[in-house]
C-alpha cells in the first residue's frame, strides 16, 4: 500500500468500524431483551403459568437466534461478556422450564450454543430447582420435590467430573462449589420434611388406636 492507496485505505476502515459498533448496539439491545425474556420465562414458571412460559421461552428463542446471527458475522460480538451472559440466561430459562414440565432437555447443538454457555445455564439451573422444590415442601413432602432433587445430583455429578482450565469452561468451577452447597441444603430440607410427613402419619396412626373419649363426666365411686 502506497501512499496513494492510504486515503481508500482509511475509508475502509470507518466503513468496517461503522458497521461493527452498529452491530455492537443492536447485540447489546438484543441481549437485554434476551435477559429480560428469559427472566420472565422463569418466574412464570414458578407461578405455574406454563403458557405464559412458553410464550416468553419462544420470544427469547427469537432474539437468541438474531444474536447468534450476528455473532456469525461479527465472531468479536460472540465473545463479548453481554453476548454470552444473556445466552446462558437463555439457556438457564429454556432447561428450567423443561425439568419443571418434566420434558427432555434440548441439546446444546439443537440450541445452537457452545459447552461452555449451556453448562453454566445448566448450573444456575440448580437455584431455580431449589426455589421449586422449597414453594413444594411448604405444601408437605411431596415425590415431586424428590425427583427435582434427583436432576439437582445430576447436574452435580456432571458438572464436578469437569475439571478443565477456567479460559475453556467460563468459570464453571466457581458455579460448580456454589452448586453442591444448594445440592446439599436442599436435601437436608427433604429429609427433614420427609421425617416430618412419617412423624404425622405415625401420630395419626396412634389416634386411631387410642379409644375415642367422651365429654361426659366420670361416675362418682366416693361411698
Amino acid at each position: 500500500m502506497n501512499l496513494e492507496d492510504f486515503g481508500e485505505f482509511a475509508r475502509q476502515v470507518h466503513a468496517a468500524l461503522d458497521a461493527l459498533n452498529q452491530a455492537r448496539e443492536a447485540a447489546l439491545t438484543q441481549a437485554r431483551q434476551l435477559t429480560r425474556a428469559s427472566a420472565y420465562a422463569i418466574r412464570a414458571i414458578h407461578r405455574g403459568e406454563s403458557d405464559q412460559a412458553d410464550a416468553f421461552l419462544e420470544q427469547a428463542r427469537a432474539l437468541a437466534e438474531q444474536l447468534q446471527g450476528l455473532a456469525q458475522t461479527y465472531p468479536q460480538i460472540f465473545y463479548a461478556g453481554y453476548t454470552q451472559d444473556a445466552l446462558k440466561e437463555y439457556a438457564e430459562a429454556t432447561l428450567t422450564c423443561a425439568i419443571i414440565e418434566n420434558r427432555p432437555l434440548p441439546t446444546p447443538e439443537a440450541m445452537h450454543l457452545d459447552y461452555a454457555i449451556y453448562l453454566n445455564g445448566l448450573a444456575e439451573v440448580v437455584g431455580e430447582l431449589r426455589r421449586r422444590c422449597l414453594d413444594i415442601l411448604r405444601q408437605g413432602y411431596s415425590a415431586e420435590a424428590e425427583r427435582l432433587l434427583g436432576w439437582m445430583d445430576e447436574i452435580y455429578n456432571l458438572l464436578v467430573t469437569l475439571d478443565y482450565p477456567d479460559a475453556l469452561t467460563n468459570n464453571l468451577r466457581r458455579q460448580t462449589d456454589l452448586v453442591r452447597g444448594i445440592v446439599e441444603r436442599t436435601r437436608g430440607d427433604l429429609t427433614l420434611s420427609l421425617r416430618e410427613e412419617r412423624l404425622q402419619q405415625a401420630l395419626e396412626r396412634l389416634a386411631q388406636r387410642l379409644p375415642e373419649t367422651t365429654d361426659e363426666p366420670a361416675p362418682d365411686t366416693r361411698l
